[in-house]
């Protein structure tokens, strides 16, 4: 086909609305050339809309591909990691747990204080109610629960009290400790809504001598890390 033509077919399809990856799909010239030939071909507003919605589609997919190839490395990484954990013993669960504790438990006072945990995360939940069983020897009867919540979720707390009951394997009856919290105004707080459950306090009855044997063992972790 002549320059001629192509140009002749160019200025056709441009006319007809396509854009111009879309002509250089059927007239192989270089970019440039296809500028120079098509900068007087005007278009309607019909057209012009029409570039515009494929100009969107188009980049949307192309974002979309870009999400999900991202969705499968961070798959990829976070599946190989977790099989490199592999089965734990009970001294890694002892140390996990005196760990977790350390940076998320209360500390013992001078006249001595019970062992306080809390947390908003279900699953660190779960793993320090194991630990404290499997562990410390802790008995379910000796465990108590309060519920920090938003005011503005009162509405929800009977939702809150049966989610938390699920995720520790306890009764409701368990949660009827409460502690509003008030809302600040123009707070930037993200967790609101449906996924909102507030924040779980596990208080263990008699703990006093307990508490102060974790800070030995967080003592310990310290200590044979060299750290001190």
């Amino acid at each position: 086909m002549s320059k001629f033509k192509e140009k002749e077919k160019a200025i056709s399809l441009r006319k007809k609305g396509l854009s111009y990856n879309e002509i250089l799909k059927n007239i192989p010239v270089a970019k440039s050339t296809l500028s120079l030939w098509l900068r007087s071909v005007g278009l309607s507003k019909e057209q012009k809309q029409k570039l515009t919605k494929k100009k969107l589609a188009a980049a949307l997919k192309g974002a979309k591909v870009r999400k999900d190839q991202r969705l499968d490395i961070t798959k990829e990484i976070k599946d190989k990691a977790k099989n490199e954990i592999g089965k734990l013993s009970n001294r890694e669960l002892w140390l996990i747990g005196t760990a977790l504790y350390w940076g998320e438990g209360g500390k013992e006072r001078q006249f001595g204080s019970l062992l306080i945990f809390g947390n908003s995360d279900a699953n660190m939940i779960k793993l320090y109610l194991k630990w404290l069983k499997r562990i410390c020897g802790v008995n379910k009867k000796d465990i108590h629960f309060r519920i920090y919540l938003h005011k503005t979720s009162k509405y929800r707390l009977k939702i809150v009290q049966k989610y938390w009951a699920k995720v520790t394997n306890f009764s409701e009856i368990n949660f009827q400790k409460i502690t509003w919290k008030k809302n600040k105004i123009n707070t930037n707080r993200k967790n609101i809504g449906d996924n909102y459950y507030g924040l779980i306090s596990i208080i263990v009855k008699k703990s006093t001598n307990l508490n102060r044997k974790v800070q030995g063992w967080i003592e310990g972790i310290y200590k044979h890390c060299r750290v001190v």
